[in-house]
C-alpha cells in the first residue's frame, strides 16, 4: 500500500506497559475487521514489559511508533494522528477486545450520518459477558465536582441527579448524543478533525477525551454513543485502574481543573479548586480511619490517593514531582 493511499480508517492505539492486552487487541481487531480497509498505528510510550519486541516479531504490519519519553495518551494519541491517512481516526485502548465486526459497523454507520455534522462515535463496551460499562459523561462542572467529592454520585449511581456526571440513569442500550464519547472507543471523523484539531497535551492524563469533545460541540459537531457496534474493556478496565497510584489520583484532578479553567472559566475553575481544598481533607481522615480499623487494602489505597490530593491543593506538593 503506497503511503498516500487513504484508508477506511486509522487505528490508532497508544500503549504503556500493557504487552499482552495490546497482543490480543490487535489479534481481535484483523479477525473482526473485513468490510473496511485499515491501518494500525501503534504508539509505544516507553514501555518496559517487552511490548516493543512483541510488536516487531508478531506484527511487523503495524505502524509502530516507539517513543523514548511518555508524552501521556493526548500525546501519544497526537503523534499517531500525525501519521494517520484514514478518512476515520479510531482511538482504541489496548486492553479491549474488538466483537462482531464493530469497527465495521460504526465506520459504516458514520458513513450514513455525514450530514449531520457527527464528529465523534462512541460503542457499547462491556465489562464482561453480563454487564455493559458506564461509558460517555457529561463535562465536568462545578455541581458534578460537589457530587463526586461528597460521595453521592458513587452512593447513589443509577439518580438521574445525584448520578448526573456519569449519566447514571442511562443503560447505555439506546442511541444518543452525549457530551462526551470515552476515549477507550472514539471513531471520529476526518473533516472535524482537520476543523478542531489533535488533543491538547496540556493533558497529560485524564479529561483529553472530555477537551476534545467540547472542542468539536463548539465547532458546531456532535458526539454519538451507538449500541449498534460492542467491544469487551478487559477486566472492565482493570488494567488502567491498576496503574492508577496517588500519582495519577492527584493528575486527574489537575487536569479537571484544567478543564473548568480553559472551558469554563476563572470562577467555574475557582469554584472546582476550592471543592478539593474543603472536602479533600474530610476524605482523607474518613479513609485513613477505615484503613486503621482494619478494613483492607481497598481503603488503605484511597487514604494514600486522597493524602496526596490533600498536600497538594494545601501545601502545593506535587507527587510527581
Amino acid at each position: 500500500m503506497e503511503p498516500t493511499e487513504t484508508v477506511d480508517v486509522s487505528i490508532v492505539i497508544v500503549n504503556w506497559n500493557a504487552c499482552d492486552y495490546l497482543r490480543d487487541c490487535i489479534r481481535s481487531i484483523d479477525q473482526q475487521s473485513r468490510g473496511c480497509t485499515y491501518e494500525i498505528i501503534v504508539v509505544d510510550n516507553n514501555s518496559s514489559d517487552g511490548s516493543q519486541v512483541m510488536l516487531r516479531t508478531e506484527f511487523p504490519e503495524v505502524i509502530a511508533i516507539f517513543s523514548t519519553d511518555n508524552p501521556g495518551f493526548a500525546g501519544g494519541n497526537n503523534r499517531g494522528l500525525q501519521r494517520a491517512r484514514g478518512r476515520y481516526v479510531l482511538l482504541l485502548n489496548p486492553d479491549t477486545i474488538v466483537l462482531d465486526g464493530a469497527i465495521d459497523t460504526c465506520v459504516e454507520y458514520a458513513d450514513t450520518l455525514r450530514d449531520q455534522k457527527v464528529a465523534v462515535i462512541g460503542c457499547q463496551v462491556w465489562e464482561d459477558a453480563e454487564t455493559i460499562q458506564r461509558t460517555c459523561f457529561r463535562f465536568p462542572s462545578a455541581p458534578n465536582t460537589f457530587l463526586n467529592l461528597v460521595g453521592l454520585t458513587g452512593r447513589f449511581p443509577n439518580s438521574r441527579l445525584l448520578g448526573r456526571s456519569e449519566i447514571g440513569s442511562w443503560d447505555r442500550r439506546d442511541e444518543r448524543t452525549v457530551d462526551v464519547v470515552s476515549g477507550m472507543f472514539m471513531l471520529v471523523r476526518r473533516e472535524a478533525l482537520e476543523q478542531v484539531g489533535p488533543m491538547d497535551e496540556e493533558y497529560f492524563m485524564y479529561a483529553e477525551e472530555a477537551d476534545w469533545c467540547f472542542r468539536f460541540w463548539q465547532a458546531g459537531w456532535t458526539c454519538l454513543f451507538t449500541p449498534r457496534a460492542r467491544i469487551m474493556h478487559l477486566d472492565g478496565g482493570g488494567k488502567s485502574a491498576g496503574q492508577v497510584s496517588a500519582n495519577m489520583y492527584v493528575q486527574l484532578q489537575k487536569s479537571l481543573l484544567r478543564f473548568h479553567r480553559k472551558n469554563h472559566g476563572i470562577v467555574s475553575w475557582a469554584l472546582a479548586k476550592t471543592l478539593y481544598a474543603v472536602l479533600m481533607p474530610s476524605r482523607a481522615a474518613a479513609f485513613g480511619l477505615l484503613g486503621m480499623v482494619g478494613r483492607g487494602e481497598r481503603w488503605r489505597g484511597k487514604y494514600a490517593q486522597t493524602a496526596a490530593a490533600t498536600r497538594y491543593h494545601l501545601l502545593r506538593i506535587d507527587p510527581q514531582q
